[in-house]
């Protein structure tokens, strides 16, 4: 007896996450270009640095309350899954993942990680020039000094190194596996078997995603304005 296949292309990674994703790139970029430049920039630099937060705790949000495949639910892996994985690829098997592959889950987790911790000690940390965060004026002076440390030594390597392993994984997906991750994430859709669940993105959902956005940004302006 056969069984038929039948495929259609189902959306997969909604409007609000696309959106993130591409918002997210920008703001990085103009970070790390706006902090090597310095002097004049660094006004830009802290702008960038406002956004990325925003970003950050919106997709936070967004991973409890988005479309299927952006929830960490449907993507953050249990550990029996991760070592399934791992042990997958060590016998050259290719596990084909709709959203994000086990490995690639934690490289996102690990990148808002390192861009929270980036951004609050960017916060706190002065240059002794003409540049200090906006929380200065209130923590302690040793919390200032490891803060203003690890962000112009430790985390802007670190994010760097992130960056350049995620853009070295997506091209090495496209070009020796033939796995396209930039098309779906541009257009939102896979070719796929035609029960997959699909990631919700309506008008409503996109509005909702535009409102948490809204309330994020107000969140990080209270936060710079806490003294």
């Amino acid at each position: 007896m056969s069984h038929s296949y039948s495929s259609q292309r189902v959306r997969i990674w909604d409007l609000p996450t696309r959106s993130f994703h591409i918002l997210l790139i920008l703001c990085v970029v103009g970070l790390i270009a706006t902090g090597e430049l310095g002097g004049n920039a660094m006004q830009l630099h802290f702008w960038f640095g406002y956004a990325v937060l925003t970003l950050v705790l919106f997709r936070c949000v967004w991973g409890f309350v988005g479309g299927h495949w952006s929830r960490f639910i449907n993507f953050v892996p249990t550990p029996s899954k991760l070592l399934t994985y791992v042990r997958a690829l060590r016998t050259k098997q290719s596990p084909k993942s709709i959203g994000h592959n086990p490995l690639g889950a934690l490289s996102v987790l690990g990148m808002l990680g390192v861009l929270l911790i980036q951004v609050l000690s960017g916060l706190m940390s002065d240059d002794e020039i003409s540049n200090a965060g906006p929380w200065t004026t209130w923590v302690p002076a040793d919390w200032i000094e490891l803060a203003t440390e690890y962000h112009s030594e430790i985390g802007k390597v670190l994010l760097i190194l992130l960056i350049v392993l995620h853009v070295g994984t997506v091209v090495y997906y496209k070009l020796i596996k033939h796995d396209d991750l930039i098309t779906p994430m541009l257009n939102g859709d896979k070719e796929l078997a035609s029960d997959t669940p699909a990631s919700r993105d309506t008008l409503t959902s996109r509005l909702f995603a535009l409102s948490l956005l809204i309330g994020c940004a107000y969140v990080v302006y209270r936060l710079i304005h806490l003294a």
